[in-house]
C-alpha cells in the first residue's frame, strides 16, 4: 500500500514513510500467523512505543510527538492497512491516554503519562458494561469513597486489550443519574480486579477482548481523574477523538481490501482478458476505489477542525459513519472480486471482510452516530 497523501510538513512525510517501514517489515510479515492461531504480538507495541508512534498527538511537554491530529490518523490507517487489531489497539492507546491528559492534575501528568507516552504502558479503555453499552449513563459498576481509597465493585464489558494493559482508564459510579459518573485510571495490578476469558470473536483475534471483574478492590483516591461526577462528559470528550481513529482504521482496512482486489484483477484472466479489463469489474474497483478516497476525506475534515479548535464532535460521528459503512462495503466487494478463493482464508480479503464489520459497532454503533448526527442538525 502506498497512498498519495497531502501532509502539512516535512516532518509528518518522514513521519509516514518511517511508519510504512515499519509496517511492512514489523507487522506485515507476522500479522497472517497471530491472527490465524489467535495469538498475542508480544513485543509489537513496545516497537511502536520506541519508533514514537503510540504518542503522536499528545504534547511534547509531556514527551508525545506533537503532531497535528490529522497527521496521526493517517499513521493510524497505515498501521491498520497492515494489522487491523493493532491499529484498534493502538486507536484505543491514545482514547485511554485522553483522561489523563485533558483532566489530570499536573501532580497526576508527571506521575503517569511518560510511562503511557513511551509506548512502557499500554491503555484499555473501560466504559461499557453487559448492560450500558451505547447507553454509558446507565452503567452500574460502583466506586464507594472510603477514607483515603475507592471500593470498586462490578464489572465491564468489551475491553479491548483486556488482560494484556498495563492501566485501564475506568468509568465507575460515585453518584446518582448521570452526573454521578466518575473517572477513574486503575492499574492492572490492582488487587481485586479480575478478567474473564478472551471473547471469542469474528475478527481482530491477535487482541483480546474481555470483561473485566471488580470484587471489593480498593483503589487509591488520588487514581480519580479530574472531579466526582466528571466522568461522563470526560468519556463523550475521548471518545469524539476515540471515533475519530476507528474511522482511520476503517480506511485502512478498506485501502488494503482494495489494493488486494486491484493486484487479483490484474493477474487474474478469463475468456482471455485481465479481469480488471472487464467493464463490469472495472467499474466495481473505481467504486470501491472513490469510496475509500471519499472516507478518507471525512476523517481528515474533522481532524483538521479538531486541530483548528473548533467543534468536531458531529464531524467526527460522521467520519465513523461514513468510512465504516464505506470498509464494510468495499471489503464485501473485495471478496467478489476474488470469486470463490476469496470465500478462503487462502487470501487476506475474508479477514478484511470480517475485521470491517467491528468498526460500525464499538465506539458507539452506527445507528448511535445517527443520533449523533441528526441531534447537531438543530
Amino acid at each position: 500500500m502506498s497512498v498519495d497523501r497531502l501532509l502539512p510538513s516535512d516532518e509528518a512525510r518522514e513521519l509516514i514513510e518511517l511508519t510504512r517501514d515499519i509496517a511492512d517489515k514489523v507487522l506485515d510479515p507476522i500479522v497472517d500467523e497471530h491472527e490465524k492461531a489467535e495469538t498475542y504480538p508480544e513485543g509489537v507495541f513496545a516497537q511502536l512505543g520506541a519508533a514514537g508512534l503510540l504518542s503522536l498527538p499528545q504534547p511534547e511537554e509531556w514527551g508525545g510527538g506533537g503532531q497535528p491530529y490529522e497527521v496521526y490518523l493517517q499513521v493510524l490507517e497505515e498501521i491498520a492497512a497492515r494489522w487491523a487489531a493493532v491499529g484498534v489497539a493502538v486507536s484505543v492507546h491514545s482514547l485511554s491516554s485522553h483522561p489523563l491528559l485533558a483532566y489530570g492534575s499536573e501532580e497526576q501528568k508527571q506521575r503517569w503519562l511518560p510511562g503511557m507516552l513511551s509506548g512502557e504502558q499500554i491503555g484499555a479503555y473501560s466504559l461499557s458494561e453487559p448492560q450500558a453499552g451505547s447507553d454509558a449513563a446507565a452503567l452500574s459498576c460502583k466506586a464507594t469513597r472510603d477514607g483515603d481509597a475507592y471500593v470498586l465493585n462490578g464489572s465491564k464489558a468489551w475491553i479491548t486489550h483486556g488482560g494484556k494493559a498495563d492501566f485501564y482508564t475506568l468509568f465507575a459510579r460515585t453518584g446518582e443519574g448521570s452526573k454521578g459518573i466518575s473517572c477513574f485510571l486503575v492499574p492492572a495490578g490492582l488487587d481485586g480486579l479480575s478478567f474473564g476469558k478472551p471473547e471469542e470473536k469474528m475478527g481482530l483475534h491477535a487482541v483480546p477482548t474481555t470483561s473485566a471483574f471488580y470484587d471489593n478492590a480498593r483503589l487509591d483516591a488520588d487514581r480519580l481523574i479530574g472531579q466526582e461526577g466528571q466522568g461522563l462528559s470526560i468519556a463523550f470528550s475521548a471518545l469524539d477523538s476515540g471515533r475519530l481513529g476507528i474511522a482511520a482504521v476503517a480506511v485502512g482496512i478498506a485501502q488494503a481490501a482494495l489494493d488486494e482486489a486491484v493486484r487479483y484483477a490484474n493477474e487474474r484472466t478469463t475468456f482471455g482478458r485481465k479481469i480488471a479489463d472487464h467493464q463490469g469489474l472495472g467499474f466495481l474497483l473505481a467504486d470501491m476505489a472513490a469510496a475509500v478516497v471519499s472516507a478518507r476525506a471525512t476523517y481528515l475534515d474533522a481532524a483538521r477542525r479538531r486541530d483548528l479548535g473548533l467543534p468536531y464532535s458531529t464531524q467526527a460521528s460522521v467520519a465513523k459513519l461514513i468510512a465504516t459503512d464505506a470498509a464494510m462495503k468495499v471489503t464485501t466487494d473485495a471478496v467478489q472480486v476474488f470469486g470463490g478463493v476469496g470465500y478462503t482464508r487462502d487470501f487476506r480479503v475474508e479477514r478484511y471482510m470480517r475485521e470491517a464489520k467491528i468498526t460500525q459497532i464499538f465506539e458507539g454503533t452506527n445507528q448511535i452516530q445517527r443520533l449523533v448526527i441528526s441531534r447537531g442538525l438543530g
